[in-house]
């Protein structure tokens, strides 16, 4: 009996740490959508429902503790165990991420640069924690492999999109007609912009902590850690 309930638990825990997954990438999609869409009544909720994210992220990790402290688990029990905890904080801060575009958007200030397709490099990014919360739940190696993968090409997105971005500002600077306000304006918007850009970065850094948490759960493979 005390060993059944013992796995049920770890199958609980993995299928909780999926629905927080769920839950945290339905609010970075909204915060994306807010933020393309200037929707301020939505981001404002974004920002209010941060709690519910942090709430579950302490409940899952009080869960991880216990099952440690009581049943000393060895092996694969303790790598599931682990990966779980580990995984739980990539998505915590992915859910802070959503936070942070919320409240730009909130303030008028969404990081939206028309130069750029900012929306499109945030989903690029939410695909990728799809896939490796995926792959956790499926014990899918070679899912987790092309996560990494797909990291390095939303990288290189993502400096480009940076250099973009600020060759528009020299664009607006050098220019003659601009008066000191439409020149405030354009700095504020720049920086917000590059701000969106290194948090969707960020958004993708955490999806290959997933995915290298999880390799290493399956197989004890460390390959992608660190």
């Amino acid at each position: 009996m005390a060993r059944q309930q013992y796995a049920d638990r770890l199958s609980s825990l993995r299928t909780e740490v999926v629905l927080l997954a769920e839950l945290v990438l339905e609010r970075y999609e909204d915060a994306l959508q807010a933020a393309a869409d200037g929707d301020l009544r939505r981001a404002d909720q974004i920002v209010r429902q941060d709690d519910e994210i942090n709430d579950w992220y302490l409940e899952l990790e009080g869960e991880c503790i216990d099952l440690i402290a009581r049943h000393q688990p060895v092996a694969g029990d303790l790598r599931l165990i682990t990966a779980s905890f580990k995984i739980i904080t990539d998505l915590e801060r992915i859910g802070d991420l959503a936070t942070n575009l919320a409240r730009r958007t909130e303030y008028g200030r969404s990081g939206i640069h028309p130069a750029v397709d900012l929306h499109a490099l945030g989903v690029a990014a939410s695909e990728m924690v799809d896939a490796a919360v995926a792959a956790y739940e499926d014990d899918d190696a070679a899912a987790c492999r092309a996560v990494a993968a797909d990291d390095d090409r939303l990288d290189a997105d993502c400096a480009a999109t940076t250099q973009r971005i600020i060759r528009e500002l020299i664009t607006e600077r050098t220019a003659t007609d601009r008066t000191d306000d439409e020149l405030a304006r354009a700095v504020e918007r720049t920086t917000h912009a590059l701000l969106t850009v290194r948090d969707i970065e960020r958004v993708g850094d955490h999806a290959v902590n997933i995915a290298a948490r999880t390799l290493y759960m399956i197989d004890g493979d460390a390959d992608l850690l660190y």
